[in-house]
């Protein structure tokens, strides 16, 4: 069986399904010559007139342009720019109605022709010895995109790097009415062969098929005429059938090949040129000719002169019109395209672009308008005529319903618009016009899905790139870290080491100075107990000295008196020192004594029978001897004190005498608030207390006396008794002694405070009758106020002394029964 290469060869054809017959009406103008129209007074150039975005403009208004010159620029791979088709200048570019069936503006580049036809400069190339880089720059700088379909970028076709086995040239113009590939073939077939070999030299393919309609004998004539020189190259006739044209259609009739549904003819090994993009590539390359003109079929029955245009890119259809003898008719419509798949004009200011093949101006009875859409019956004829094998009823339904997902599922994206389904159908539904607006939608969903995607993208690249910064700011940071841990270990190693020797140092140091200091140290701890030894020796002997003083004290404040006996104030005040020193060294020397008898009383008892010995002995440090001197000088101290008092306070009563008589005296005279009277009787109220305490006083010191005898007489008796006697019970009897004597001094002390309160009270009693008197500023009551404060101030001091007997009391009982209970 041959190879399917073999059977190309061999002028093999086939079939595909579908397809319908409606009448060519070609005859009018495929028999005329192209005729080339003269220049309209504006060209209307759109910026974007193919599959992709428009260029980038490099041109403004009131520029002058040259024939050829671009006037954008391709900044992409999907772009092509555009040229001006002639020179002029640049009026205007602004928004134009576009050739599209939603009519929807678009910019323009509006450019009023000067009628010079002045070209810019122009580079042909040697396509032979020229790179493939740059033939297909040049066929993009060109602005060449495909002129038989949808307008697809030819440069992007035209450089595949995958594999091509076949190269098809589109030649079958199948829709009825349209000529200008019959005429392009019949007039430039050499032009467009070397269109074809730049096309090889780009892709390589392994052959050449060149298809073209069976009722094209004058073409098909002219095309195999150029080829004969070529290998590889055949033209095949093929039968007539609508859309035998289409690109997947034409595939499968050259070579029985389908292309998959949602796949590429390049991805089977095919790529398909047409016949007039073959022809521009041509000039571009060999001439530096950019795609600024096209051949235009004008033709239908309201035309005088219906025939092949060569029309520049931009010209009105108005224009276009009018030069083929256009006669209006009463709801005329213009199509632009063929009757299959042409659309309707709803401006006749529309320009030609690249894509225009054919501009039809029917009349009525030729073209009459479609009747009213009518129900589907369901007959399947839409199904049988449909060249892709669609379900076109069931495409129908779900286009009124706006189901994407069904469209998508039942392939509405391989439907190739070409009408076949809407010309057979007896129901007259325009089923491509469906299709058409639901194709619309769902390319603007899938543009929104995919701007969402792209937003999705972006967003997640963003949140990756954050991430990938705070790992970057974490792993940066750890590694610092590390490394100022690993710094401070070895500075913590360097510095234990140096702390160990220092350390070192240091025990060293301190053991030579211990060793230095050590004989030191021995010898201030001697002298330390030393001075601690001779310390307590001397408040030994100053306790024992104490009452000594005490009696010298009391003779020299005794001859004090005396001195001063002649001056009555100096002596009631020499009196007053000698009493408070008197007793602030009885408060100190009595706590002092009693501590030590406490502190002593084991060592007395212990030394009791020594002592006695001792005595008889002349001795000056028997403490019993000095306990009973003591007594006695103090009863002598104190009756000399009294003495002293007592003529002091005579001359106080001689002195209060003396002013009371004065004041008797100053009473007589007439004065009311004299305040002479009340320092009188504040004086000898003072007396009066002073005589009364002075009293109370030697009534204390005769009791004293009596006391002190009779201790020193039981000292006495204490010492004239054997040795052989218990001394711990000499000690508690002399203990008794002198708590009985403290006891009734302080009795004697508490009289004297009542006298002293008595007194007070007399006081008080004297000044309130002073008060009496209707005086506001009398300084009596200020003399009775300063009384009563003394009186209540000696009367707390008693008090004192009282609780301070009671305590010595308790403590002498407490030793008392210490003493019989070591004896028992």
């Amino acid at each position: 069986m041959p190879s399917l290469f073999q059977q190309i060869q061999a002028g093999a054809l086939w079939d595909f399904h579908g397809g319908v017959h409606p009448p060519t009406r070609k005859a009018v103008t495929s028999e005329k010559p192209i005729i080339s129209m003269s220049l309209p007074e504006r060209l209307y150039i759109p910026l974007r007139q193919h599959i992709g975005v428009a260029g980038q403009l490099l041109v403004e208004v009131g520029e002058r342009v040259l024939k050829g010159q671009a006037l954008t620029a391709a900044d992409n791979s999907m772009t092509v720019p555009v040229h001006a088709p002639t020179s002029g200048m640049i009026i205007a570019i602004t928004d134009h109605t576009s050739p599209h069936p939603s009519a929807l503006p678009e910019s323009v580049i509006v450019i009023e022709p000067d009628g010079l036809e002045e070209w810019r400069e122009r580079e042909p190339l040697n396509f032979a010895t020229a790179d493939t880089q740059t033939l297909l720059e040049r066929i993009q700088d060109s602005g060449i995109a495909g002129m038989g379909g949808a307008g697809f970028p030819t440069h992007i076709k035209a450089g595949l790097h995958q594999p091509v086995d076949y190269l098809i040239i589109n030649a079958v113009e199948c829709e009825p009415y349209i000529t200008a590939d019959d005429a392009l073939m019949q007039e430039a077939p050499t032009t467009i062969v070397k269109g074809i070999d730049i096309l090889c030299k780009l892709l390589n393919p392994k052959a050449v098929l060149i298809g073209i309609e069976a009722d094209k004998p004058i073409a098909a004539a002219g095309m195999r005429a150029a080829c004969s020189q070529r290998e590889h190259y055949y033209v095949r006739e093929v039968p007539v059938k609508y859309p035998s044209g289409g690109e997947k259609q034409l595939i499968q009739l050259l070579t029985n090949k389908e292309v998959p549904a949602g796949r590429r003819p390049a991805d089977i090994g095919i790529v398909m040129q047409n016949i007039g993009t073959a022809f521009a590539i041509a000039q571009a390359v060999l001439d530096d000719h950019p795609l600024i003109s096209r051949i235009v079929t004008v033709t239908g029955e309201t035309l005088q002169r219906p025939q092949n245009v060569q029309a520049l890119i931009g010209t009105p259809v108005a224009a276009l019109l009018d030069f083929c003898g256009y006669q209006v008719e009463l709801e005329q419509k213009v199509i632009m395209g063929g009757p299959m798949m042409g659309f309707t004009l709803p401006d006749l200011a529309v320009p030609v672009v690249k894509t225009t093949n054919c501009i039809l101006a029917p009349s009525h009875t030729e073209l009459p308008n479609a009747g009213p859409e009518l129900d589907c019956i369901r007959c399947s004829a839409c199904a049988d005529a449909c060249p892709a094998t669609l379900l076109p009823q069931q495409l129908l339904w779900y286009s009124k319903a706006k189901d994407h997902d069904k469209l998508k599922e039942y392939n509405l994206a391989d439907c190739i618009e070409c009408g076949a389904c809407a010309y057979v159908c007896p129901s007259e539904i325009p089923l491509v016009q469906y299709y058409r607006i639901a194709k619309a939608e769902i390319r603007e969903q899938q543009r929104e899905a995919l701007k969402a995607e792209q937003a999705k993208a972006r967003f997640e690249a963003r949140n990756a790139r954050l991430e990938a910064e705070k790992q970057a700011r974490l792993a940066k940071n750890q590694q610092l870290a590390a490394a100022r841990q690993q710094s401070q270990q070895q500075n913590a190693g360097s510095n234990t080491v140096a702390a160990a020797l220092e350390r070192i140092k240091a025990k060293q140091q301190n053991a030579t100075e211990t060793a230095q200091r050590s004989h030191a140290d021995i010898v201030a701890e001697r002298e330390v107990k030393k001075q601690q030894a001779r310390a307590y020796q001397a408040q030994q002997a100053a306790a024992t000295h104490t009452d000594a003083e005490s009696g010298a004290q009391s003779q020299s404040a005794s001859q004090n008196l005396d001195a001063t006996a002649t001056d009555p104030r100096q002596a009631a005040v020499a009196a007053a020192i000698a009493r408070a020193k008197a007793r602030q060294q009885q408060h100190t020397t009595e706590p002092a004594q009693t501590a030590q008898s406490r502190a002593s009383a084991p060592a007395v008892t212990d030394s009791q029978a020594t002592q006695n010995h001792a005595d008889k002995a002349p001795s000056q440090d028997d403490p019993r001897k000095a306990a009973v001197a003591a007594a006695l000088a103090r009863a002598k101290a104190r009756k000399q004190q009294q003495g002293a008092e007592a003529e002091q306070n005579h001359a106080i009563e001689n002195n209060a005498a003396t002013a009371a008589s004065r004041e008797a005296t100053a009473d007589k005279a007439p004065s009311h608030d004299d305040p002479r009277k009340a320092a009188v009787a504040a004086a000898l109220a003072r007396a009066k207390a002073r005589k009364q305490q002075q009293g109370a006083e030697a009534e204390q010191n005769s009791a004293l006396d009596n006391n002190g005898e009779a201790a020193a007489s039981s000292e006495a008796a204490a010492d004239k008794a054997p040795s052989h006697d218990d001394p711990r019970k000499a000690a508690v009897a002399a203990a008794l002694a002198r708590a009985k004597a403290r006891k009734q001094q302080q009795g004697a002390e508490a009289e004297q405070n009542s006298a002293l309160d008595n007194n007070g009270e007399a006081a008080a009693s004297s000044e309130a009758a002073a008060d009496e008197a209707p005086s506001q500023d009398d300084p009596r009551k200020a003399a009775v106020a300063a009384a009563l404060a003394r009186a209540k101030a000696r009367k707390q001091q008693a008090a004192a002394d009282t609780r301070s007997a009671s305590e010595h009391d308790e403590n002498a009982q407490a030793e008392l029964a210490k003493t019989k209970g070591d004896s028992a």
